[in-house]
């Protein structure tokens, strides 16, 4: 998977109300806009990592209908992080206070806050291309914790490996792992990964 960035300097200065105009005009291709005000366009991912994002989207809903503590977003959802990007985590929550806070306008338009919670996946195709590529997406991941992501899981299914990022804190890798806990985030969620791993 090639992500390509294009700087417009010379042709435009990218707001984000502009950046929302063409956002909103191709809504067939993933776009995302970085604090560099460089549009980032994501092509699209493998079934498999679809069939991943859909059972996380599954799980975390599931518990998130019981527990009613805040709001979940898969990854056509664009936030406005305080640093200026505009990012789209495949998996994505907000603590309902913050959701509640936000006017009817916000809500209709990139979501202006970072989540609370972020998970990014490593498709297998990225895993075969330079080092750089998954640098961007472990740089993506660090980029939500400096923008007050307080949990992030970037879900390596390949290697079933999992980096965990919290805020403030250095950032823990898990092999193999079963489960992972929401902590207190997402407090009494765990999420099973045995649904994540190689289904073969």
């Amino acid at each position: 998977m090639t992500v390509l960035t294009l700087n417009l300097d010379s042709v435009i200065q990218l707001t984000e109300d502009i950046f929302y105009q063409l956002w909103t005009i191709n809504r067939h291709v993933r776009l995302q806009c970085n604090a560099q005000g460089e549009v980032v366009i994501i092509p699209p991912t493998e079934g498999e990592i679809n069939r991943i994002k859909a059972e996380l989207i599954s799980q975390l809903g599931v518990w998130n209908k019981t527990s009613l503590l805040g709001e979940d977003f898969d990854s056509s959802t664009g936030f406005t992080l305080p640093n200026g990007a505009v990012r789209s985590p495949e998996v994505a929550w907000i603590e309902k206070s913050r959701w509640d806070a936000l006017t009817a306008a916000q809500k209709q338009k990139f979501i202006p806050l970072c989540p609370d919670f972020a998970i990014e996946i490593i498709s297998p195709s990225e895993m075969m291309l330079p080092s750089d590529v998954l640098k961007r997406v472990e740089y993506q991941m660090q980029e939500y914790s400096s923008n007050g992501c307080r949990l992030g899981w970037l879900i390596n299914p390949e290697k079933q490996e999992v980096e965990i990022y919290r805020l403030g804190q250095e950032v823990e890798v898990l092999n193999s792992p079963q489960t992972l806990s929401g902590e207190s985030v997402l407090a009494g969620f765990v999420l099973n990964l045995s649904e994540i791993w190689d289904k073969d």
